[in-house]
């Protein structure tokens, strides 16, 4: 009984922290149309430039967690930083590719890494990131901001489009992510759900 009572409260709170930071898709610049008809479209990663919580770069972050952690126990920052970065490929590509594809099934469009023969590449740049915490009483959801550029695979410097995605929150139900791998994926996962839900609305 305690336990439902726990999974409840968690997913109450997960409702709660996602209506306060309501995520937005927003076509900000260009056109796709462009994508109707086509049946795959190259997706590349780019996380040169984003801030995490209240560090205005991810390096900075990555210094004083990565700090932290091995003072309280040799080499265990250095784990940690190295998860950090693994989880990407790991978990957060996949995430993001698999929900995309999932909701652009009825426009037969599928999103493939290293596919520079597709006519178009989607560039999803992760702009911030807040890592959320879980520590078992109290937890907090990540959340995610990205921009996602739409461009010509032969001549990536032709932006077709720009598209904007704030507040994209990340979290697992019953409150079991109390890892931060696991809490950003699922902002992953869910990005790549509402652009395909925003895509297929904008294509015929």
């Amino acid at each position: 009984m305690k336990k439902f009572i726990y999974a409840s409260v968690m997913a109450i709170s997960m409702l709660a922290a996602d209506a306060a930071f309501a995520q937005r898709v927003d076509l900000r610049s260009g056109d796709v149309s462009v994508l109707s008809g086509q049946k795959t479209v190259n997706v590349e990663y780019d996380y040169s430039e984003f801030g995490v919580g209240k560090f205005a770069t991810e390096q900075e972050y990555l210094d004083k967690k990565s700090a932290e952690y091995n003072a309280k126990e040799a080499g265990k920052g250095d784990a940690w930083k190295k998860a950090w970065v693994e989880d990407r490929k790991a978990r957060f590509e996949p995430k993001f590719e698999e929900l995309f594809n999932k909701g652009m099934q009825d426009k037969g469009i599928t999103a493939v890494k290293g596919r520079p023969d597709a006519q178009y590449t989607l560039i999803v740049k992760t702009k911030f990131v807040e890592p959320g915490f879980n520590v078992g009483v109290m937890r907090k959801n990540a959340y995610v901001d990205f921009e996602v550029d739409l461009v010509e695979s032969a001549n990536k410097s032709s932006k077709v489009a720009e598209i904007g995605m704030r507040n994209v929150p990340g979290g697992q139900f019953g409150g079991f992510d109390f890892d931060t791998g696991v809490r950003i994926a699922e902002s992953y996962a869910k990005a790549g759900k509402s652009l395909a839900a925003f895509l297929d609305k904008k294509l015929k």
